[in-house]
């Protein structure tokens, strides 16, 4: 049986150099970075001593573009990496694919190896609400290719090749087996007694369109009657550069099932939420994964640091999701809320797929257009 392994490639205006990438995902697996590999192709003559240069650069957008007027800007471009890629002297460690491609490109072609620095924030697009914004908010990576006597030099649209690639963060790979669990209590004025509420999830870190099961346990020891239960996900945003917090209801249920809760009365009930990007479309300030147009997008992920960091020193923006719980005691008893965090992250590939086969010599690689492909969806999703 004959495989087809996907290579991505881009081609300059000028026709004079063609990259060949293999992923566009820089994943973050939390001890380290995997880096973007790929091929370079650049005629010798071309060249002419002059030398083929890659950078990454990161646009963190917090205002739409329609709005930027008399020399008011709402966004902030970095370049993070800027190195040689070619001409090299091929000494450096390749992967099979980089292999394959060389032999088949010729003696024109050059491997390269891309890396993030360790302090690099992950790719979060912030919805906008509207289909009229024509740069999406949030924190957007591009990787350029292009041809230079230094790297100095402005990289000119005819001899250079662009890629849009993400910056992505799986879930830690030894797992998370602890089960958030939380008590809360409230008393009233003028009256004995206590409702307490304890609030319990069966793990710490959920998959994409996993389902999230929240079990309650109601101890009514107060003289009050709770009306109703509202059960949320709620997605907490801050955007480290404005210093803005905010935060958005992703899923939510309300129920009067086994209500109302009478004094010395007690409860247990269980709610099953899903969170998804599907029905969170077109709401402002929403974070999600890759780019806002595509229809395959998820939430952005939890925001999740190696330990001894602490969060608050991330960049970018920093993503966080908790299970709020409210109980409804009447306009003159007020609510009892809960807040149970967890974390909503992409499943390590390495830990929940056999391993990778090793490639065979008769493997095809097939070639596509990079211009053709959506911006938000990540090459180990195909």
């Amino acid at each position: 049986m004959v495989n087809a392994v996907k290579v991505f490639k881009k081609t300059a205006p000028n026709g004079k150099v063609s990259a060949y990438l293999s992923r566009r995902d820089f994943v973050d697996t939390i001890d380290h970075t995997s880096p973007v590999d790929g091929v370079v192709v650049v005629d010798n003559d071309y060249l002419r001593g002059r030398k083929v240069f890659a950078r990454v650069v990161v646009t963190f957008r917090h205002g739409r573009e329609e709005d930027e007027v008399m020399g008011l800007s709402f966004s902030k471009e970095l370049e993070l990496v800027n190195t040689k890629v070619a001409p090299n002297d091929g000494n450096e460690q390749q992967t099979q694919v980089q292999e394959r491609l060389i032999k088949k490109l010729g003696a024109n072609a050059y491997a390269f190896k891309v890396s993030l620095p360790e302090n690099a924030p992950c790719s979060v697009v912030l919805e906008s609400g509207d289909d009229y914004s024509t740069q999406p908010l949030g924190v957007i990576y591009d990787m350029q290719l292009y041809v230079a006597d230094r790297k100095e030099e402005r990289p000119h649209r005819r001899n250079s090749v662009n890629f849009a690639v993400r910056k992505v963060q799986f879930s830690p790979s030894e797992g998370n087996n602890r089960q958030p669990q939380t008590l809360v209590s409230k008393s009233f004025t003028l009256s004995p007694g206590k409702l307490n509420l304890e609030a319990r999830l069966e793990r710490g870190i959920y998959s994409h369109g996993q389902q999230v099961q929240a079990h309650l346990s109601i101890n009514n020891a107060s003289k009050k009657t709770v009306k109703n239960m509202k059960v949320q996900v709620v997605q907490h945003v801050e955007v480290t550069m404005t210093n803005n917090h905010f935060s958005r209801v992703v899923s939510s249920l309300e129920s009067r099932e086994g209500c109302p809760i009478t004094p010395g009365s007690n409860l247990n009930k269980t709610f099953d939420l899903t969170p998804q990007a599907s029905s969170n479309q077109k709401r402002f300030g929403i974070a999600l994964d890759g780019k806002v147009k595509d229809q395959d997008v998820n939430l952005a992920s939890s925001t999740v640091v190696a330990n001894g960091k602490n969060i608050n020193d991330a960049l970018g923006i920093i993503v966080s999701y908790s299970l709020r719980v409210k109980l409804n005691c009447g306009a003159i008893g007020g609510e009892l809320t809960a807040d149970l965090p967890f974390k909503l992250m992409h499943p390590d590939p390495n830990t929940s797929k056999p391993a990778l086969r090793k490639m065979q010599s008769s493997d095809k690689l097939e070639f596509e257009e990079f211009s053709s492909l959506r911006r938000g969806q990540s090459v180990d999703e195909e």
